[in-house]
């Protein structure tokens, strides 16, 4: 009984094992990424539209802070709250941030979470274990704005 148990298996073990060694997958054709004749994507540059630097941040201030001329609309400013803390992670694909922070004022107690960034290309700037200054866009519940403490 054992020998014939045996040879069945033998037999399976066989063919199943046929299939698998004569198997050939498809050739890749050239626009397939794993082709090494595949053109490279381009590389998408980090956007520098919406970070702005210290001199733009004063510009908007100012212009923020004169009355609007008669006729002229212009949008409620943002309400913004700053904070500091520890960056723990980033996940650039996901543009957000993990910080552990301190308590900021009329806002939120201490502790660490998890923020969206806007825009992700922030992320760029920082990275785990670095001490950062952020300013946080309550009505969109993001981190606006990000900058590395010395």
């Amino acid at each position: 009984m054992r020998s014939r148990v045996g040879r069945v298996v033998s037999v399976l073990a066989s063919l199943a094992f046929a299939g698998c060694a004569t198997y050939q997958p498809p050739p890749l054709t050239a626009s397939h990424p794993a082709h090494p004749d595949a053109p490279v994507p381009r590389a998408v540059a980090a956007s520098q539209t919406l970070a702005y630097t210290r001199a733009d941040a004063d510009a908007v201030r100012a212009l923020a802070s004169t009355p609007p001329a008669p006729g002229e609309h212009r949008l409620p400013a943002a309400k913004t709250v700053v904070g500091e803390g520890e960056v723990i992670a980033t996940t650039p694909a996901s543009g957000q941030i993990v910080v552990d922070h301190g308590e900021i004022k009329g806002f939120m107690d201490a502790m660490t979470m998890g923020y969206r960034i806007d825009p992700p290309s922030l992320l760029t700037t920082v990275r785990p274990g670095d001490k950062v200054r952020f300013t946080i866009d309550v009505d969109r519940r993001a981190i606006v704005h990000i900058e590395k403490l010395q």
